[in-house]
């Protein structure tokens, strides 16, 4: 799995695309500045290491996601129960539980989810 750690002001230009696409890369300059204050060149270099994580394709002046964000926001959770938690969901409950009680509805929540995947 590649590193799909993206830092604050990549993940907010990262929304930008994914909000907009199919997105003209002259329009995404635009919006970069409009809304991060990001420079041409700051833009092209942040997009070129996203693509680069294969998260977004730059074709022909054209961004489009090649993950969406939802997409982009499971792979980062399953890769942070790897790293962390040796893939282990049972494991980060239980140490999530360790510092936060489930509330009777959260534990309903999560036996219905079980039973769902269930075989």
């Amino acid at each position: 799995m590649s590193n799909l750690r993206l830092a604050e002001g990549e993940y907010r230009f990262a929304r930008i695309v994914w909000e907009n696409e199919p997105l003209p890369s002259g329009r995404l300059v635009e919006l970069s500045l409009k809304e991060l204050g990001w420079k041409k060149s700051t833009t092209y270099t942040v997009l070129r290491k996203i693509c680069e994580n294969g998260i977004f394709q730059n074709k022909g002046a054209v961004v489009i996601s090649k993950m969406s964000r939802e997409e982009y926001i499971n792979r980062k959770g399953e890769q942070y129960l790897e790293e962390n938690y040796n893939g282990s969901l049972p494991n980060f409950v239980a140490a999530f539980m360790k510092r936060k009680k489930l509330s009777k509805k959260q534990i309903e929540e999560l036996v219905v989810l079980i039973d769902e995947y269930k075989d």
